[in-house]
């Protein structure tokens, strides 16, 4: 598909996911917070609790009924579409950034695996993902939530973990963003809306509703409540190479989601005491202890890279059509790009190669072939505001080298 129209389809559909998912998320805050504020000191007869407030220059006053009213009302709201929409645009966004360049952003490099087989293992972690924590939460193990939340934090450690084999730094990231947001949108999906609709049918047919319903749905939304903030960090990741590019990556994104979590459990529990507020202070200390222990040692360049250097020959002249090719895609590449995409990064704004990708040997950039000519020749969005200032003419070069092969010796 041409760059052009694949930058805007992107666009299109990341602006779609970003609204319906602050509408998602801020449902989600919302009713949490209002169920945690609610008085419930002497509610009147069928209800758990009511709430007065102010908001925009009106005041509003809530009531919780203990299950329902005696009679549903004319016009009930539903809370879904926020969900499934996001979700559907977020598997759409991957499909379209990650499934469909697999072999730029998805695959590890130098993995043993294709483009193809890594999709599928995306594809099957994310069904994976859905009925472990399923299970899990339909377990013994469900009505114990301290040693639930335990479990299902150790199995997105280890998913993590696991795809950080296979997949690049991002793709590792995002699948485990999307293992999250698809154990989301099916707590929405499967329990909390079969749920209501259940609650909701009991009531137009005169009968008892079963109370564990709403209690279960009541559950799998707190679940939601507290992995959102870790799905937020996974969304805007891909700015920070610091993080997915790290050599323990898995951990670093296991530590800020377990800080998210923490920040979470203060905000869903200071209406009742402030005995949770070290967690504010304990979060932020632990950010900064995380940015220090992953900070990048400021190692001397390999001796591949010495070797690399050394070998390079004085006359070009004396090397074969093929070699003195690849001599210019390499001045080229030393000229424009590894003052970042480099094991050591010269600039400033850089602690470590961006998306992980380094250009420091022959190998290395001719693995990064197809991602090079995608980024410096199709779309021309690198090098990043062209500060090193390629030119038309190098990205020809570029473009023509991977085109026939892009050998390197």
């Amino acid at each position: 598909m041409d760059p052009y129209i694949t930058e805007w389809l992107n666009l299109a559909v990341r602006w779609m996911h970003m609204i319906t998912g602050v509408a998602w998320i801020g449902a989600s805050f919302y009713f949490v917070w209002l169920e945690n504020n609610l008085n419930r000191q002497n509610p009147r007869d069928g209800l758990s609790g009511d709430l007065w407030a102010i908001h925009g220059g009106g005041i509003y006053h809530l009531e919780k009924y203990k299950l329902a009213p005696e009679k549903m009302p004319e016009t009930l709201h539903w809370f879904k579409w926020e969900a499934y929409f996001t979700w559907i645009t977020g598997m759409t966004l991957l499909f379209i950034v990650f499934y469909a360049n697999a072999d730029i952003y998805l695959v590890k490099p130098g993995s043993e695996f294709g483009a193809s087989t890594t999709v599928m293992i995306g594809i099957a972690s994310l069904v994976a993902g859905w009925f472990i924590y399923d299970l899990l939460c339909d377990s013994p193990l469900g009505k114990k939530p301290m040693l639930l939340g335990m479990a299902l934090f150790a199995g997105l450690v280890f998913a993590a973990w696991a795809l950080s084999l296979v997949f690049s730094g991002r793709g590792a990231y995002i699948h485990v963003g999307a293992i999250i947001g698809t154990i989301m949108v099916g707590n929405v999906f499967r329990v909390i809306m079969p749920g209501q609709r259940a609650l909701v049918k009991a009531i137009e047919e005169n009968r008892e509703p079963d109370a564990s319903l709403p209690a279960k749905a009541l559950l799998r939304s707190r679940h939601n409540n507290y992995l959102t903030l870790p799905v937020l960090f996974i969304m805007i990741s891909n700015h920070f190479p610091s993080t997915y590019g790290h050599e323990f990556n898995w951990a670093v994104l296991a530590g800020v989601s377990l800080l998210s979590v923490l920040v979470r459990h203060y905000f869903n529990t200071r209406h009742g005491s402030q005995k949770y507020a070290w967690t504010l202070p304990a979060a932020a200390l632990g950010m900064i202890c995380l940015a220090y222990v992953s900070a990048p040692s400021n190692s001397t360049p390999s001796a591949d890279l010495h070797a690399h250097t050394e070998s390079m020959p004085a006359d070009p002249a004396t090397l074969s059509p093929t070699m003195q090719v690849f001599v210019q895609v390499d001045t080229i590449i030393k000229a424009r790009c590894t003052a970042c995409h480099s094991q050591s990064p010269s600039h400033p704004a850089f602690a470590v190669a961006p998306a992980g990708v380094m250009l420091d040997t022959p190998e290395q950039i001719q693995r990064e072939a197809m991602r090079i000519v995608a980024q410096s020749v199709d779309t021309t969005i690198m090098p990043l505001g062209n500060l090193t200032q390629m030119t038309q003419e190098e990205r020809d070069v570029l473009g023509q080298w991977a085109k026939a092969g892009a050998a390197i010796q």
